[in-house]
């Protein structure tokens, strides 16, 4: 539950920062396109004024063409030609070039000159230093190059960049306030119904074990006193299966805590251990075991977690060889890869299946079990990050684990 609460937020976080960045992008987009829209018309104006704010026929036409985006002010108004910072350069078919118009004072002539002459050849209208816009046109036989400084025009636009960004900021960090408040109210009931649940498995567990001890006690002394019977060994499969049930039940409930505190647990040493404590009853049935596990593993998890892994793979593996099983734990391409094998014979197709809860596979054998090991197992692994598969293959059946 803990880590659906996270991933809620995190999701939560993700939604909230794309939709502010969309919000703040077009805002701004908005903005510097306004700002290019305005220049643009303005180099317009001064390509019709012949490279500069000159007199221009006052005719319906013209009167249209000025009263756009900018309003009312034309080539003609003080405050326009004014106010603009540019320059333009014109050239004649052999690239000899002349300033026409200079009014601008963050460059000096010459270098105003070779700058225009830089920007033919390209596209006609665009950006150049940043701040720039630039208009190449054609009159007659010569070629116009018209530059305007438009700093103190965008200026306003990374402004709004700047306070866009920052109330971006300021917005997640309170969204994620909120969404911490809300994911405690939201979730608060399902992790008081997860441990009562939790609470109940662990207490159907405590009192089954008591029925099935008193069963399995009276069974053998009906046996000792009447000897077996087909009724008995009927009691006695059953009651196998009910403590085989009643000992996985606990893993019903998912590990959210399998990450512990963030120590870090030697998983070679534990699966050493349980196999090594497996050995005779693996030689008691005649079994062969195998084991390839590279030393000093270790893996950031709950040992208790760890050692329920290893403990449900070593004896499904005990429950339903034939003939041999093998273990290997290695240390492949940065992750830690756990494989369980062993000769059970499955259907085909329906290796995954055994990770169902309660789902049972009869095997050659004819052996089932109570349908729950195999699927703590998965329930454990994917509670610590990793990933788990099961195929069957030439015979045997494989549980692959990747952390």
């Amino acid at each position: 539950m803990k880590k659906a609460k996270k991933m809620f937020i995190v999701y939560a976080m993700v939604a909230v920062f794309v939709m502010l960045t969309l919000m703040v992008g077009i805002i701004n987009v908005v903005s510097y396109t306004m700002a290019a829209q305005d220049a643009d018309e303005i180099t317009h104006m001064i390509a019709e004024g012949h490279g500069g704010f000159g007199k221009r026929a006052e005719t319906a036409d013209a009167a249209a063409a000025t009263d756009g985006r900018m309003g009312g002010l034309g080539p003609d108004s003080p405050e326009l030609s004014a106010t603009m910072r540019y320059f333009t350069a014109v050239f004649n078919k052999d690239g000899e070039g002349e300033l026409t118009a200079f009014a601008i004072s963050a460059v000096d002539e010459e270098d105003a000159l070779a700058w225009a002459a830089s920007l033919i050849g390209g596209q006609d209208t665009g950006w150049t230093h940043r701040t720039y816009r630039y208009r190449v046109y054609k009159q007659k036989s010569k070629t116009y190059v018209t530059v305007l400084d438009q700093g103190r025009e965008l200026l306003p636009s990374y402004r709004i960049l700047k306070i866009s960004v920052s109330c971006e900021v300021f917005g997640l960090a309170i969204s994620l306030m909120a969404l911490i408040l809300a994911a405690d109210r939201l979730f608060r009931p399902l992790e008081d119904a997860d441990r009562k649940q939790k609470r109940f498995i662990a207490d159907v567990e405590k009192e089954f074990k008591v029925p099935l001890t008193v069963i399995n006690a009276n069974t053998e002394c009906m046996e000792r006193e009447n000897g077996a019977s087909e009724y008995t060994g009927s009691i006695n499969r059953q009651v196998k299966k009910m403590t085989a049930l009643v000992k996985n039940l606990g893993s019903l409930a998912i590990f959210e805590d399998a990450r512990g505190d963030g120590a870090q647990v030697n998983l070679s040493d534990i699966f050493s251990v349980a196999l090594d404590s497996a050995e005779d009853d693996f030689a008691a049935k005649g079994l062969k075991l195998q084991s390839d596990i590279q030393p000093e593993l270790m893996l950031a998890a709950e040992d208790e977690a760890l050692r329920k892994i290893a403990a449900e793979l070593v004896e499904n593996a005990l429950k339903f060889s034939r003939r041999e099983a093998s273990f290997s734990l290695k240390r492949e391409g940065g992750h830690t890869v756990l494989t369980a094998s062993n000769d059970t014979t499955l259907p085909e197709g329906k290796a995954d299946r055994a990770f169902d809860r309660f789902a049972r596979l009869d095997n050659a054998a004819g052996i089932t079990g109570a349908g729950l090991g195999l699927a703590a197992v998965k329930d454990t692994v994917k509670a610590l990050g990793g990933r788990v598969s099961a195929g069957v293959g030439g015979g045997t059946f494989t549980v692959r684990i990747v952390f």
